[in-house]
């Protein structure tokens, strides 16, 4: 999904990046192998690039969500905002890296539960806090704390949903072409450990 406004700004190609956005997009390519095309849209704005890195890595490495965890609530997000791109890079890093595995991944795609008690728990949480702009109910606190979960998780879905609705949102608007490396997990296709 795109707006229907596109942002007039092109992304920051490597010719054209200099001050922050260069060393935010070379950082990228020093840590990640190349530069993904969601970057160099958000890199017109170094600081929103710079404030979604540094929010996606402390989600990342500083939480207390497993890696398949992690995509649960990355991919709920994703797809409740209908971020394509988002969604498309999760599912590969879901499949592929985390090893949340291809029915898992394809359920969170399609909006179904997921058949492991503690993971739909947590997406159906993630979606409650998306769907309520953060004002959750007792009773779907307490579901979701009694699934094994406690308030540290609900803060970090908050962080989850903050990371996300930056590149969610600058995806819409700068129309963001999906990257080779996540082409074969787009959202028109279904997953399949390529």
């Amino acid at each position: 999904m795109t707006a229907e406004y596109k942002l007039e700004l092109a992304p920051v190609s490597d010719d054209a990046a200099e001050g922050a956005a260069k060393e935010l997009l070379d950082g990228a390519r020093a840590n990640l192998g190349s530069v993904p095309n969601m970057y160099r849209g958000m890199a017109i704005n170094p600081g929103l690039l710079s404030t979604y890195l540094h929010g996606y890595a402390h989600f990342r490495r500083q939480g207390n969500f497993t890696a398949p965890e992690q995509e649960v609530v990355f991919l709920t997000i994703s797809r409740a905002n209908g971020c394509d791109y988002c969604t498309a890079a999760h599912s590969m890093l879901a499949v592929k890296v985390s090893k949340l595995g291809e029915a898992n991944t394809q359920a969170l795609r399609d909006g179904r539960p997921l058949d492991d008690d503690k993971l739909e728990a947590l997406r159906r949480f993630t979606h409650h806090m998306w769907d309520t702009r953060g004002l959750p109910t007792k009773s779907e606190a307490e579901a979701f704390k009694s699934a094994g979960y406690g308030d540290i998780h609900i803060l970090e879905i908050i962080l989850a949903l903050a990371v996300k609705t930056i590149s969610n949102y600058a995806n819409h608007v700068g129309h963001t072409d999906v990257d080779d490396a996540f082409a074969p997990f787009a959202v028109d296709k279904p997953v399949a450990a390529t």
